[in-house]
């Protein structure tokens, strides 16, 4: 089922583990074990948005993709399907410092 909703993630770190969990909590892996990915996507060297994703066991790879310009992240399982809508009524500036979490 492809839900939509709406959040404040006012910083990086909100940012970062805010789809760090959505994602672990997609196919119930353990956020602190779980190995997590962060791509910045860039176009003319700025960055944009990240693409996100964590691997799970058997190949599992569950992703995410933030645009900034949007304000949107876009959470995708396993097989390439939509998931969720995020729209963000507040965001970080993704160029303004690299992401911690």
């Amino acid at each position: 089922m492809h839900t939509k909703t709406t959040t404040a993630l006012p910083t990086f770190d909100d940012l970062i583990h805010y789809v760090r969990a959505t994602l672990c909590q997609r196919d119930n892996l353990d956020y602190d074990l779980t190995p997590f990915v962060k791509t910045p996507l860039k176009r003319r060297d700025e960055i944009w948005g990240y693409a996100f994703h964590v691997e799970g066991p058997r190949m599992l790879r569950t992703s995410a993709v933030w645009s900034a310009k949007d304000d949107k992240i876009l959470f995708y399982n396993s097989v390439g399907e939509r998931f969720q809508d995020v729209v963000l009524t507040e965001s970080p500036d993704p160029n303004s410092s690299a992401p911690t979490g």
